[in-house]
C-alpha cells in the first residue's frame, strides 16, 4: 500500500469520525474512534507509540508518545484546539525526524468544518493543507 493509499484511507476515516462525533471533544476520544475506524478499514494501527529521543548518542529518559502510527509509515497527530499553531506543525515534524518517517498528518477536530483547513500533510519539514 502506498502512502497515497494510506492517506486516502486516513482522510476518509477522519471525515467519518468527525461526521459522527462533531467538534469539541477531547483528543483521546477522537484517537480512540479514529483508531477503531482505521482498523475497521483493515489498516495496521499503533497508538501512543513511544518516540525515543537520543542526545549525544545516549537515549534520554524523557518520553514522547505520538498519537497514531498507521502501517508503520504515516504518523497522525491529533488536536482538538481553537486553532493550529506553528508549534503543532513543528511537533509533527520533530516526530517524523525522530522516527525517521516521511509523512505525517496533523488534524484539528475542533472546527466547524473538517473539510476547510483542518487536515494537513507534513513531509520532511514541509506542510501542505489537505483541505482547502
Amino acid at each position: 500500500m502506498t502512502e497515497e493509499d494510506i492517506t486516502y484511507q486516513i482522510r476518509g476515516a477522519i471525515y467519518d469520525v468527525y461526521k459522527a462525533l462533531g467538534p469539541g471533544l477531547l483528543e483521546s476520544v477522537y484517537e480512540e474512534a479514529l483508531t477503531y475506524e482505521l482498523r475497521k478499514r483493515g489498516l495496521k494501527v499503533e497508538c501512543q507509540q513511544e518516540v525515543p529521543i537520543y542526545y549525544d548518542g545516549q537515549k534520554l529518559q524523557s518520553q514522547l508518545k505520538l498519537d497514531i502510527l498507521v502501517e508503520d509509515s504515516v504518523i497522525i497527530e491529533l488536536k482538538s484546539v481553537q486553532e493550529l499553531l506553528p508549534v503543532h506543525f513543528k511537533q509533527t515534524m520533530t516526530y517524523l525526524r525522530l522516527l525517521n518517517k516521511h509523512l505525517g498528518i496533523l488534524v484539528n477536530f475542533n472546527t466547524d468544518n473538517i473539510l476547510k483547513g483542518s487536515i494537513h500533510r507534513v513531509l520532511n519539514g514541509y506542510r501542505a493543507n489537505l483541505t482547502s
